[in-house]
């Protein structure tokens, strides 16, 4: 695996204008079924914010080109869930996969249009639940709504380690810092909201069932 992403590392350094398409390429193919589970996406964004971090690919287009590879692989997955209906439910790959499936079908279940936004930062269901949301009819507004916000927050959230890990060594320009410092801290607090409105929602039942003195 470490050889792997040291090819890819060495690609980008040698072809950058290439670089935004093949991080779309992975930032796609992790949101997708099947494929996101062979992709080592985390350890490539991470990889790609360094190189952005240190001045060899520039960030506005890696942000850019990230983020529509992963709206892209979300909505494929969606349309492919959408198209086939629950007989996908009995069919290869999601036969195989009958834990991630149902653990993907209760999450949707419960918070519907917050499962999307919040489900591309859990592993486990990070490909499954586009599909799941396609086969349970979620509207495509919707669906496309939450899928871009999700994929505004989770691009710079992989990259800002790697680009911060190099800016602490002194290997970048005070613009880019400034930049990315702002679009990392933004993130964060996306995601502490979204975490926040989720646990809200998921106490509230609990708390209308509970029995009054």
């Amino acid at each position: 695996m470490d050889e792997y992403i040291a090819a890819i590392e060495a690609f980008l350094k040698a072809n950058q204008f290439w670089a935004g398409p093949v991080l779309a390429l992975i930032t796609m193919g992790e949101s997708m079924l099947v494929i996101g589970l062979l992709i080592p996406a985390t350890a490539l964004l991470l990889m790609t914010g360094g190189l952005v971090g240190a001045g060899t690919l520039p960030m506005t287009p890696i942000l850019l080109w990230g983020i529509l590879g992963a709206v892209i692989g979300d909505a494929l997955s969606y349309w492919i869930g959408r198209w086939i209906g629950p007989p996908m439910m009995r069919r290869w790959p999601l036969r195989q996969q009958r834990k991630a499936v149902a653990r993907a079908r209760l999450f949707f279940y419960r918070y519907g249009f917050l499962s999307i936004l919040v489900g591309r930062f859990l592993g486990p269901i990070r490909s499954t639940i586009p599909t799941i949301a396609g086969i349970m009819k979620m509207g495509h507004v919707r669906f496309q709504i939450a899928n871009i916000l999700s994929a505004i927050v989770w691009v710079p959230m992989l990259l800002a380690p790697g680009y911060l890990a190099v800016r602490s060594a002194g290997a970048i320009g005070s613009h880019q810092q400034a930049g990315l410092i702002a679009g990392s801290a933004l993130s964060v607090v996306a995601a502490i909201a979204i975490a926040y409105v989720v646990l809200r929602k998921r106490r509230a039942p609990a708390a209308r069932k509970r029995p009054r003195a």
